[in-house]
C-alpha cells in the first residue's frame, strides 16, 4: 500500500485528488494540510492538519509521496521539505518563477523521484504532442497559443499554454513570444499568446496556425477537473520506486 499526503488538501484540487485516489486500491491517505479548513474531516477520518507543521505531520505519518496543488511559495517550501525528508512528490502547482522552479530542482535532484507538470491531463499530453508535430510541419505558418481559464486563476498565461510554447519550440528552436498585442505594428515571426479569465471555465487551449489560404487549430477543452486529479493520482502510484530525479506527465503516460 502506498501511503500519500495532499498539500492544499480543502482547496478544489486537493478534493478532488483525495477523491479520486479513494478509488484506488494501491493508495492509503495519511495526512492533509491546508492553510484553511484546519480539523476538516478528509478521506477516511483524516483531519486536515495546519500547514505550518507540515515537517512534523510528515514525520509521523511517513508517507511515501505527497501531493502539492497549493500556490507558487508555499509549493515551493513544501516540495523542499518533503524532498529534504526523502518523501516523493507529485506537483500540479503552477506560476513558478525561474528562481522558484531552480530551487525545487536543487532540491529535488540525487533525493527523491518527482513528476512535476502544469497539467496532468492524459489528453493535453497528447495535444503538446500534436502540437509539436504540426509547428515542425508547418514552419512558415502564423502560430498562435489562446488558453482560457475561470476568473479566479491568479497566473497568466497559464502553465499549460508555456509548456505548448516550449512544445512550440522543440520543433522551431527559439523564437519570439509576445503575450497579447495592442498599437500599431507588423506581426513579426513570433508566437502571439493569449489569456482568458472568465466564468467558470476550467481550461481551454487552442494553437492556431495560419498560412496562405488555410489555417489548422489543435484545441483541447477540459470540461471536468477530474480530468487532473485522475492524472494526479496515477503519477502518484507510478513515482514510488523510481530512480531520483524530475519527471513528467509524458513519463507517467510511456508515451516518450
Amino acid at each position: 500500500m502506498i501511503k500519500y499526503a495532499v498539500t492544499g488538501a480543502a482547496g478544489r484540487m486537493g478534493t478532488l485528488v483525495i477523491q479520486e485516489a479513494s478509488k484506488a486500491k494501491d493508495l492509503q491517505l495519511v495526512a492533509g494540510f491546508d492553510a484553511v479548513g484546519e480539523g476538516k474531516v478528509i478521506g477516511d477520518g483524516i483531519l486536515v492538519s495546519n500547514a505550518a507543521k507540515l515537517r512534523e505531520t510528515l514525520a509521523a505519518t511517513k508517507p511515501d509521496v505527497l501531493i502539492d496543488f497549493t500556490i507558487a511559495s508555499a509549493a515551493v517550501e513544501n516540495v523542499c521539505t518533503a524532498a529534504d525528508m526523502g518523501i516523493n512528490l507529485v506537483v500540479g502547482t503552477t506560476g513558478f518563477s525561474p528562481d522558484q522552479l531552480a530551487r525545487m530542482r536543487n532540491a529535488i535532484n540525487g533525493k527523491v523521484a518527482a513528476v512535476i507538470t502544469p497539467n496532468f491531463s492524459a489528453g493535453v499530453n497528447v495535444f503538446w504532442k500534436l502540437v509539436a508535430e504540426a509547428a515542425a510541419a508547418l514552419k512558415d505558418y502564423d502560430i498562435e497559443v489562446i488558453e482560457a481559464h475561470h476568473n479566479q486563476k491568479k497566473d497568466a498565461p497559464s502553465g499549460t499554454a508555456l509548456a505548448t510554447v516550449d512544445a512550440i519550440k522543440s520543433a522551431l528552436g527559439e523564437i519570439d513570444v509576445v503575450h497579447g498585442r495592442e498599437g500599431i505594428r507588423l506581426r513579426g515571426k513570433e508566437i502571439g499568446v493569449h489569456a482568458v479569465r472568465a466564468g467558470d471555465i476550467v481550461g481551454d487551449h487552442t494553437v492556431l496556425f495560419a498560412g496562405p489560404g488555410e489555417r489548422l487549430e489543435i484545441k483541447h477543452q477540459a470540461h471536468s477537473r477530474t480530468a487532473f486529479a485522475g492524472g494526479a493520482v496515477r503519477a502518484a502510484s507510478w513515482i514510488v520506486g523510481r530512480e531520483p530525479g524530475i519527471y513528467n506527465m509524458a513519463d507517467v503516460l510511456g508515451s516518450r
